[in-house]
């Protein structure tokens, strides 16, 4: 997480949808906004949510009547992907139906927030075909908004993690916003190894001795600003591969098997081991005071489907400073 002086976004409200470990909610919070109302299913979840923000998300979207919703400058949603059936040429509202974008879609319809910023896995751009991304797009354009996307690498901003992610900005088309620039890369000077814990007592359980352990000859001296394979256990499948501190994390993920399941191995001190949660959490972005679950499964998986809070961060200072653009212009 990036320390912010200038909050750009203050005096501007934001909904939480899909709300996650509030990812957004830190993000947007860090330049001034206020969140005024949060959404989310899985019970879990939300009472990690309730212990960091003192609220409990409200739960299954599809139940809830978008005109009970707040009004809101800023309607921030990590929907998950579904695929949509599509017939003939008919694109927009009407195919979004059935699927949980449409959920986000009605709210926007009602509510008519000045931006909808939302974050997706990077296969969502070319999901069946491009046709989901065409929906999207093509439903947004429908409801009134200009459309953004782009997909952002969480190592080119300052989170040593191959993590991919797609990121759609849209601003309401009385805003007249002709073009959406998003932030610029900049070279990773942090590794694994900077977001590690030193707590040997807690990190013992991680610890994988195995007689089948084979490395595979790569020096382990050099820091790189890309995943470092340095061996594998067993035949060496996703969840048995062994990376090193010196360079990048591979992709945190919510599901998957292996012994190094959800984060991958990593030879640290001369051990290999999976990373803590507090250090898959450091390496989403989320500060040590954020309160993971104590569930160690279940605080895995959440992180795996959390949101990199840097990137969306940086993001977020754009969308303020054009927001604070057009409100100049109107003065």
């Amino acid at each position: 997480m990036i320390q912010i002086e200038k909050k750009s976004l203050s005096g501007y409200t934001f909904i939480d949808l899909f709300a996650g470990l509030g990812g957004f909610r830190i993000s947007l919070e860090s330049l001034g906004a206020k969140c005024i109302y949060s959404n989310d299913w899985n019970i879990s979840v939300q009472k990690v949510y309730a212990e960091n923000f003192g609220e409990t998300p409200e739960g299954d979207i599809t139940q809830v009547d978008e005109h009970t919703i707040p009004d809101h400058d800023i309607l921030c949603a990590g929907f998950p992907c579904q695929a949509f059936s599509i017939s003939g040429k008919q694109r927009g509202f009407e195919d979004s139906r059935g699927t949980l974008f449409f959920d986000v879609a009605r709210i926007v319809k009602a509510k008519k927030p000045k931006v909808v910023f939302m974050e997706n896995v990077k296969n969502f751009a070319t999901h069946d075909n491009g046709k989901t991304l065409e929906v999207i797009k093509g439903t947004m354009e429908e409801l009134g908004y200009t459309f953004y996307q782009e997909v952002l690498n969480a190592a080119d901003y300052g989170i040593p993690q191959n993590r991919e992610r797609i990121y759609m900005v849209c601003f309401r088309n009385d805003l007249r916003v002709n073009s959406f620039t998003y932030p610029k890369p900049f070279k990773l000077t942090r590794h694994v190894e900077d977001f590690l814990l030193d707590d040997e007592e807690l990190l013992k359980e991680l610890t994988i001795e195995r007689p089948d352990t084979y490395y595979n000859g790569v020096k382990d001296n050099q820091y790189r600003n890309k995943s470092i394979r340095l061996g594998m256990v067993n035949k060496g499948r996703q969840g048995e591969r062994i990376y090193s501190a010196k360079g990048i994390a591979i992709t945190l993920s919510a599901n998957g098997g292996g012994i190094f399941a959800k984060t991958g191995g990593y030879l640290i001190n001369g051990k290999t081991r999976k990373l803590h949660p507090r250090e898959c959490a450091r390496i989403m972005g989320y500060p040590d005071s954020y309160k993971i679950s104590q569930n160690t499964n279940q605080a895995y998986t959440q992180l795996g489907n959390s949101v990199v809070i840097d990137v969306l961060q940086f993001i977020a200072i754009e969308i303020g400073t054009v927001l604070e653009e057009k409100n100049k212009k109107r003065i």
